[in-house]
């Protein structure tokens, strides 16, 4: 009996992707901590000799000959990040990340993303969905997934610095891991995004009680049970980024980070726990960047890294989210400890929760067959 040839696949726009699921924040969490698992064990391939690459990306020079080339302009980024999950998932599959700070001048997105999911067995395409809302939901519930182990129970104020996307899904994913949050303090930019933050919040979240605008950082993280930095902006110069000072915080204060950032003497300490969500991504990361590498990956676990390589921090320091959530290394231990997260997003969770989104559209029927081929012209 002759092989069945025909490839369709599925195609999610955005509203599909939205009817499909992708903005479920509790379920996303809860497919990040299954993620970690299996990151824990091994069981997933990312790009790179050690398979823990955040992906491969297109850099620029500052001067070239050829007028058409774009120059490397504020959070410029054209990359692609694969990767391999098993367990349940047993997908494959890329997200392509084109980012330009100026699209904001144009009314478009920072970043317009997209993501392909591939059969593991004959990489023929599963499906093809518009990924903006896909990664934001993803990031987003990293720093939940550190709430739900490492916030206090009893936490109840968040401070943010940028209320943009990954600002509103960090704050939905908190909520999700530690819902007797009723207090936030935000500091933005512009009244716009404020506004734009409050109105969402407002409408979406009717149980925080206490909405505070503050002027500064530190008023950000002072007081605040989980403070988070979601900011964007220029990277090179670490002195320029928004600093964390250890007297700012209270005791039991978690920190969770997927943004730009600097840590004070005091928040360097030994004393003060550091976990990263994939120790191999950050060193990974500082192998394949020039050093100092928080000059150019701005995460405070990049900072983490120099100090090591300078003899500054014990590589024993680090905690892996992973391990945490596994039950290997033990969450919080008590309630003065302070623990600050950084997180560097990975490919795997794209691939995590693309298939979750997939299968939730296969099962109600949504998105758009579209036909590869039925037979080959070339095989």
């Amino acid at each position: 009996m002759a092989e069945k040839t025909t490839i369709d696949f599925l195609y999610l726009s955005e509203a599909d992707m939205i009817r499909a699921g992708v903005t479920d924040m509790p379920a996303c969490v809860e497919t990040m901590e299954e993620m970690f698992q299996l990151l824990h064990q091994g069981d997933y391939r990312m790009a790179g000799p050690d398979s823990d690459s955040h992906g491969a990306m297109i850099t620029f020079p500052e001067e070239s000959p050829f007028p058409t080339m774009p120059k490397p302009t504020a959070d410029r980024r054209l990359m692609a990040m694969p990767a391999y999950l098993g367990g349940d998932f047993q997908t494959c599959g890329v997200k392509w990340y084109g980012s330009n700070i100026a699209n904001r001048e144009k009314g478009l997105p920072r970043s317009i993303l997209m993501m392909t999911l591939s059969d593991v067995d004959t990489g023929a395409p599963l499906a093809y969905m518009s990924a903006n809302l896909l990664s934001a939901y993803r990031t987003g519930a990293i720093p939940g997934v550190g709430a739900r182990h490492l916030a206090r129970k009893d936490a109840k104020v968040i401070g943010l610095l940028g209320p943009g996307v990954m600002g509103k899904t960090s704050v939905a994913a908190f909520i999700a891991a530690r819902p007797d949050i009723d207090t936030i303090k935000i500091k933005g930019r512009g009244q716009k995004s404020l506004n734009d933050f409050i109105g969402w919040l407002e409408e979406h979240y009717p149980q925080i009680t206490s909405i505070k605008v503050v002027d500064s950082i530190e008023e950000v993280a002072t007081d605040s049970d989980i403070v988070t930095y979601c900011n964007s902006g220029e990277v090179g110069d670490p002195s320029t980024y928004p600093m964390v000072r250890r007297e700012w915080l209270k005791p039991g204060a978690f920190l969770a980070m997927p943004a730009s950032c600097s840590l004070d003497e005091g928040m360097s300490g030994a004393d003060v726990r550091k976990v990263m969500d994939s120790v191999g991504l950050y060193e990974t990361w500082y192998q394949e960047v020039p050093r100092p590498s928080h000059n150019h990956i701005p995460l405070v676990g990049m900072r983490f890294m120099d100090m090591i390589a300078d003899g500054q921090m014990n590589r024993q320091e680090l905690e892996d989210l992973g391990a945490i959530v596994s039950g290997d290394t033990p969450g919080r231990r008590n309630d003065e400890e302070i623990i600050v997260m950084s997180v560097g997003g990975m490919p795997v969770e794209d691939v995590a929760w693309a298939t979750r989104v997939y299968r939730n559209a296969v099962r109600d029927g949504i998105g758009v067959k579209l036909n590869l081929w039925d037979t080959p012209a070339m095989c």
